[in-house]
């Protein structure tokens, strides 16, 4: 027999349920939520490619005020690295860095793409809008990648402007409770941000932004027409399109068809560069952006777009430069928050030398090949596409060593090696995320319910001059049995809010 729920608890859930159908209806409404979805398939682009349906919780995922502080100090050094990368990369072209760089960073690319990334046109261009996701474990944060072509802008956007315009909360916290929380980056932090982002880069140029998003990006295309119409509602002239409406004038771009015919004086890319072959109209935006007709951000240059940047981080050949453009307190905090990573390069190490910091039973590795034979609980390594590859978004391509068997561990192992003349995969540690408590509704029964999980947190920087100011966090909470964390149909996805007293989750 089910134990008896007192008075209390029945209005408490009964609250948390009806918060959580307004919160579900406001999405749906917005077309950012569609029901359809909720069917059990996964979308065969990817799992984060389907993020159209999620377990909705009642209530923010809560924060402390020092963890608050932590999210809005990380930007800056987050900035400092990007321009510190793109440093290292042209500096390593020029030999004044090591060669071999360079050469990692430009592995696999079109040499058309390399040459027109080096123009010095943009030379100090570098990525307006920064993602780090950051996995909580028993031992402190840990930055797994950094994304500067990020999804999730506008879903961030509206989940910070539903839960910020709830009452009060629920669920979590008892029914009588007058106690309110406050979004981070507040209720318009992500309008806030990006436009003013987009503001800055503009200038003065007249002429509208335009948001182009690939077909292959098409799954977060409602998100940004979602954020270019609320932009619009505040008097910017920005609208989200489709490559194939740009059209190509000799004095600029301007926008076809439906759009409007208005000549366009920003693109924001929604588009990764592997995917350069199938976009329309992409050398008319490129011819443009070179001839000064027309901003791009994120840049098109895809040194900056590589997971391998956290191996050279961690090279100890590459410290001093480091240590002298990031300062000593910015190097040792990103140091300790980029999990160590090293690039799978065939190439034989001779017998003399070691892969750097990789050590296997408490010896020293000079052969991949080792880590094959590696028992599971010694092969806490994750292994994944560095960039420049289809398979290097919505988790795809990766292999976690722990979670298979050795014979396909191996393999994972071999099929990386073998693809590196065209493709660079990398070695990195695996974090194992610390477990949370949170809560969602269940639309079978439309209660409330408690699912413990581990999560994702992704703060979204939108760069303003030299400040990358903190303009909302997503929280991706998923069960304790995926391995890893990602945007997926049994996901809570929910903004992070400041804990007050004894409510903070992290």
């Amino acid at each position: 027999m089910a134990p008896t729920r007192n008075l209390s608890d029945l209005i408490a859930s009964d609250t948390a349920s009806r918060r959580c159908s307004i919160i579900r209806d406001t999405l749906i409404r917005e077309g950012l939520y569609d029901t359809s979805r909720h069917d059990g398939a996964e979308d065969s682009r990817g799992p984060d490619a389907a993020m159209t349906a999620w377990r909705v919780g009642p209530a923010p995922f809560f924060l402390s005020s020092e963890q608050v502080a932590f999210f809005r100090s990380l930007g800056r050094n987050l900035l400092t690295f990007y321009r510190a990368l793109n440093r290292l990369y042209f500096d390593s072209a020029r030999g004044t860095q090591p060669a071999w760089v360079a050469g990692y960073l430009d592995r696999g690319k079109p040499e058309s793409l390399i040459a027109f990334s080096r123009m010095k046109r943009f030379r100090d261009s570098l990525p307006a809008v920064i993602r780090p996701d950051i996995i909580p474990t028993q031992d402190g944060a840990v930055i797994t990648e950094l994304d500067s072509v990020p999804g999730g802008i506008g879903l961030t956007a509206c989940l910070s402007q539903v839960y910020a315009d709830l009452d009060r909360p629920a669920g979590q916290l008892s029914a009588d409770s007058d106690q309110r929380w406050e979004i981070v980056g507040g209720r318009d932090g992500m309008l806030d941000g990006f436009g003013s982002m987009l503001r800055a880069l503009k200038g003065e140029t007249p002429g509208w932004v335009a948001i182009v998003v690939s077909e292959e990006a098409r799954d977060y295309r409602p998100e940004m027409q979602w954020i270019a119409a609320r932009l619009r509602e505040r008097g910017f002239e920005i609208s989200c399109i489709e490559p194939r409406q740009v059209r190509f004038t000799e004095e600029g771009l301007r926008l076809a068809g439906e759009a409007g015919g208005h000549p366009i004086a920003l693109i924001y890319r929604f588009f990764e560069l592997f995917d350069l072959k199938n976009i329309p109209k992409v050398e008319l935006i490129m011819y443009s952006a070179k001839k000064g007709r027309v901003i791009v951000t994120p840049p098109f240059k895809p040194a900056l777009e590589e997971k391998l940047a956290f191996a050279l981080l961690h090279h100890p050949v590459l410290a001093p430069f480091w240590r002298r453009e990031l300062g000593e307190e910015t190097f040792a905090s990103l140091s300790a928050l980029m999990p160590h990573t090293w690039i799978l390069d065939p190439a034989p190490v001779p017998p003399t030398a070691v892969i750097p910091g990789l050590v296997l039973d408490g010896r020293a590795v000079n052969d991949w090949r080792e880590l094959a034979a590696a028992g599971q609980k010694k092969r806490q390594y994750v292994v994944k596409p560095s960039g420049f590859s289809e398979l290097a978004w919505g988790s795809r391509g990766v292999f976690v060593g722990h979670d298979l068997p050795q014979s396909e561990w191996a393999a994972a192992l071999d099929r990386a090696l073998a693809a590196f003349p065209t493709t660079l995969y990398v070695l990195q540690e695996f974090h194992k995320g610390r477990l949370f408590e949170s809560s969602y509704l269940d639309p079978a029964t439309d209660d409330v319910v408690p699912m413990s999980g581990r999560v994702r947190l992704s703060p979204y920087y939108f760069v303003v001059g030299d400040e990358a100011e903190l303009g909302g966090i997503l929280a991706t909470v998923c069960p304790p049995d995926k391995k890893l964390i990602h945007g997926m149909r049994d996901a809570i996805m929910l903004p992070c809010a400041l804990a007050h007293g004894s409510n903070a989750e992290c």
